[in-house]
Order: structure tokens, then sequence, then C-alpha cells
């Protein structure tokens, strides 16, 4: 059974997902601070492919991938670094970035890379379903990976229920159309949509992403889903004072203080 389906059959709320770019702060960190995200509690890891180009991210983000490359951080030294990850780490683990670094190195090369090192799935956000469908299902079904699909504020109900369709382990909710690390309080939620997906009784688990940030932001996404992701946030605790063992573990207690 795929990692991230197993995850969801066995918890059903409070499910933290944390993001971060691979390469970032340094070029050799993605490896350690997978395994302390792990011995912290967190439930899921998504790993970011450093882009040069990522406008759908916030100044947290975009900078990460600036300095991941600058790094000297690629697809083919990530996929090095992740050899015999599981050797070391248990919990589900998501690739997600945009679709042309995976299109250079060849989608069916990346899929296989991604099996072979123990990847459970892949978030591609400018990859339309219909070009998935039509020509990379095959290469993502073949090698156990899901395809997670997202929805924003502005999906129709129709696309929400095709989304949920064709997506694999979870829905991915945009909670607006702003950029990631947008959103400060819980205020800023779009309640409305989150109720009404809710209504609509998606057959998949729902994850909040984008504007959660601390421990109310979190809480108040658990309340309409079965968790919520946390990326600028702890991209911003990455770049903090202290050893790494010290910054991601103050960071996750803050989210998740019983941890």
């Amino acid at each position: 059974m795929n990692r991230i389906d197993h995850l969801f059959q066995n918890k059903k709320s409070r499910i933290l997902s944390v993001f971060f770019t691979a390469g970032f702060p340094g070029l050799n960190d993605t490896v350690p601070i997978i395994e302390l995200l792990e011995k912290n509690g967190v439930d899921l890891i998504e790993i970011g492919i450093p882009f040069s180009d990522p406008t759908a991210d916030g100044p947290d983000i975009q900078h990460s991938n600036d300095e991941a490359l600058k790094n000297g951080m690629s697809l083919e030294l990530l996929f090095s670094q992740l050899e015999g990850i599981r050797e070391k780490v248990s919990l589900p683990l998501i690739l997600m970035g945009y679709f042309n670094p995976v299109m250079q190195f060849g989608v069916e090369r990346f899929c296989r890379k991604c099996r072979e090192t123990g990847i459970d799935g892949v978030i591609l956000p400018d990859l339309p379903p219909w070009e998935y469908d039509r020509q990379y299902k095959a290469y993502f079904e073949g090698n156990g990976l899901h395809n997670i699909l997202l929805i924003t504020p502005q999906t129709s109900d129709e696309r929400i229920r095709e989304a949920d369709r064709q997506t694999g382990g979870f829905l991915y909710m945009v909670s607006s159309s702003s950029t990631t690390g947008a959103g400060k309080e819980v205020s800023d939620f779009q309640t409305e949509y989150f109720e009404r997906v809710r209504r609509l009784n998606p057959d998949h688990p729902r994850l909040i992403g984008f504007g959660i940030s601390n421990r109310a932001t979190f809480e108040n996404a658990c309340q309409y889903a079965s968790g919520a992701i946390i990326g600028s946030a702890f991209i911003r605790a990455l770049q903090e004072p202290g050893t790494p063992e010290e910054k991601v573990g103050r960071f996750v207690r803050q989210i998740l203080p019983s941890v």
C-alpha cells in the first residue's frame, strides 16, 4: 500500500505536512531535515524541487528556490541524495514543484527514480489534469506514484468532483488565490469555501495549504480538513539561529505542543 494511503487510513485528523525546498538552507541539508521532521512528529513531508521561476510562491519560498539553485541543487542531485532514505525514515514523502524541471529530466525517468528512492507522491500544480491523463498517467501508476491535485476557492463544484475522481492520496485545498505564505490570521481563511468543499463530501481526504503559519491557523484548518500543510513558515524557521535540531524541534512544538 502507498504510504500516503496508509497514513490517511490510520490517522483521520490533525495531520501535519511540512514543505521545504531541497538544497536549502545548505546543499546537503535535505536528508537531515527529513530525518529531523520525522523525529519530531511530522506526518508527511513535501520536498520542493527548486525552480528558477516559482511564480505561484511567495517571497520566502522564492528565496529558498534561489538559494538552493545557487547551492547547486538539481533533480539529478536530489535523487542521488535520497538514495537509501527508506533505511532512515518511514513517513510518506512527496516531491512538489513545477513541471518544467520534471519534463527536462524526462517524465518516465523521473517516475522510475521516484519509485527507486521511495517517493510516494508528486504535486505538479502546472501540469494540466487532461495532459497528465493523456500522456503521463501510465508512468505514474506503473511506478506506484500518486499524482496529487489542487483545488482553489475559484474551483467549481463540478471540477472539484472531477479532481476528487482523478487525484491520488488526497486533495490539496489551496486556501486562497494568493501566493504561498500570504495569510497570517485565521480571519484570512476562506471558510465559505471550506464549508462548500465539505458539503460536497469528497471521497479523498483533504489537506489545506497556503497561509498556514502557526498553531492557530493549523487548528482552524483542521476543523475543515484532515490536516494542513505548512511551508513558508518552516522556510523562515530554518533561517533562525540555532542548530538544525533546535530549529526543527522548536518549529514543530509551536504547531503541535504535545510533541
